[in-house]
């Protein structure tokens, strides 16, 4: 099993470098801890730049809050980008199983999803990946170096830290949404961690405004943030997407099962490159569900990717590609729907379709944003389609039946399509339904389970890009050359599509 070695002097001396220079490629690889103050900090807080020997550092928050150190109030460790990619790649690229497991658990243990009815319990994880508790606790802290216990706590904290700071939610309601079950717990550990009351946090800027709920979302650079949005302008459907690449702004419509209801409303991103930050407004109608809101949107924009981790693999047949990042989705079902409308037809042709399922039976929505009128059509809706109305479409028959399958499965909860989906089952579940290959399949878990590693080997866009399709076989031919590009073959397949353009 593989377990992290201990941090030498060369590494704590090129991250006390990091440090001094405020390095954005570095945010959320690791974290200072000051004692001097009993602070800890991202690499590119503006404070004063503290004495190397005052310095500890860490890979992740929750290790740093273990150690005893409080999160510091300027520079916000809330706001960083998730550390765990590339940590766990080495675990994808080795096939460590223990350590592919730990990251899985890690990977559940962020998901918002699961913290509707409260957060969960390290035995509904450990059975949900096919483990005894015990032992899933035993390689988690072998791999992470702190409890899922102590993970988790941090997780929610952080989170509730956040919405206290920039939103005026009541505090009870903050504390559900983090993840605790009652307000008087939620105060006692906050105090307990923090050293201050929850109420502390509370801020003038932090409101929200008639335009909705203001929150901030960092990423390290490189993001070749004109890229990313013309990947999603291209695929845009009227009345669910607008996308201005010239201000770098992108706004949608947005529904989201939470506690038993489903939740309807907007949101609208704004890249702002010189911060490496989105400014992300939330409709107050999805209030409700902020922390799974937050999740989809930097899930959407590939928020948590470390570039330096993965051009280290790809850069010596991609070396323009550094900035480029796998576009995600909001949403699993629909970004399974859109995948099969565009099997082997044009993007356009593809847009088309979308569009036309959106007016058909997609339903309205009011909004304040100009050409946001519909919500994506929702798997009842889709299961319950007839032949005539979807053919009426313009969708052929073949594409039919595999839209009603996914809708079918996904409904009935026999298919979920979030980045804490198991990848081998699902690709596997997938691929069982009618009218869904491999090329489908792994398009979907890139995009929708956020797999790093999948290939969609037999597109024809991929073979050209590749030069490999006037080869016999240029599915077999693109599968043997992505091999050196693991675990990161999902960017190894976004580079390649931008040769083509």
């Amino acid at each position: 099993m593989h377990t992290p070695s201990p941090p030498s002097a060369a590494d704590h001396a090129g991250q006390y470098l990091a440090l001094k220079a405020r390095d954005a490629r570095f945010d959320g690889r690791f974290f200072t801890g000051v004692t001097s103050t009993g602070i800890y900090c991202r690499p590119v807080c503006k404070v004063r730049t503290p004495k190397p020997e005052n310095c500890r550092f860490f890979a992740l928050a929750s290790q740093a809050e273990a150690a005893g150190f409080r999160p510091c109030m300027r520079c916000r460790p809330e706001l960083a980008p998730s550390g765990l990619q590339a940590l766990g790649a080495q675990a994808w690229s080795t096939q460590d199983a223990s350590a592919i497991l730990a990251r899985q658990a890690a990977q559940l243990l962020d998901a918002p999803q699961l913290w509707s009815d409260g957060s969960p319990s390290m035995g509904q994880v450990a059975e949900r990946l096919g483990v005894s508790e015990r032992h899933l606790r035993r390689i988690f802290e072998a791999l992470w170096g702190v409890s899922p216990l102590q993970y988790l706590q941090t997780r929610r904290l952080l989170t509730a830290k956040q919405l206290l700071t920039d939103t005026a939610l009541p505090i009870a309601q903050i504390a559900a949404l983090s993840g605790f079950a009652s307000v008087r717990r939620f105060n006692t550990v906050f105090a307990a961690q923090y050293r201050l009351q929850p109420r502390a946090l509370r801020s003038a800027a932090g409101r929200s405004s008639s335009h909705g709920l203001q929150l901030r979302a960092a990423y390290r650079p490189p993001l070749d943030e004109a890229a990313l949005l013309r990947f999603f302008a291209l695929r845009s459907l009227a009345g669910v997407e607008q996308v201005d690449v010239d201000t770098l702004r992108l706004s949608r419509t947005l529904a989201l099962d939470w506690a038993g209801r489903t939740l309807q409303g907007w949101v609208q991103l704004q890249f702002a490159p010189a911060q490496s930050e989105v400014r992300i407004t939330v409709s107050e109608s999805l209030a409700s569900a902020l922390p799974l809101v937050m999740a989809r949107m930097r899930s959407l924009l590939d928020l948590d990717a470390d570039p330096h981790a993965i051009h280290a693999v790809l850069q010596a047949s991609f070396p323009n590609g550094a900035g480029l990042r796998v576009p995600g989705t909001v949403d699993g079902f629909e970004l399974a729907v859109r995948a099969v409308l565009g099997q082997q037809i044009t993007v356009q042709a593809a847009r088309t379709l979308g569009a036309r399922l959106v007016q058909r039976f997609g339903a309205p929505l009011e909004t304040p944003l100009d050409g946001l009128t519909h919500l994506f059509p929702t798997p009842q809706a889709l299961r319950q389609a007839s032949d005539e109305d979807l053919g009426s479409l313009g969708i052929v028959r073949q594409r039919q039946q595999a839209l009603r399958a996914i809708a079918t499965a996904v409904a009935d909860g026999q298919l979920t399509l979030n980045p804490s989906a198991d990848v081998s089952a699902t690709l596997a579940a997938l691929q069982a339904l009618p009218g869904i290959g491999a090329w489908t399949a792994n398009y979907i878990a890139m995009r929708a389970l956020h797999w790093p590693d999948a290939f969609p080997a037999g597109d024809v866009a991929l073979h050209k890009a590749l030069g490999v399709r006037e080869q016999p076989r240029p599915a077999v031919a693109a599968e043997q050359a992505s091999q050196v590009w693991r675990p990161w073959r999902s960017y190894a397949t976004v580079r390649a599509w931008s040769l083509l353009n």
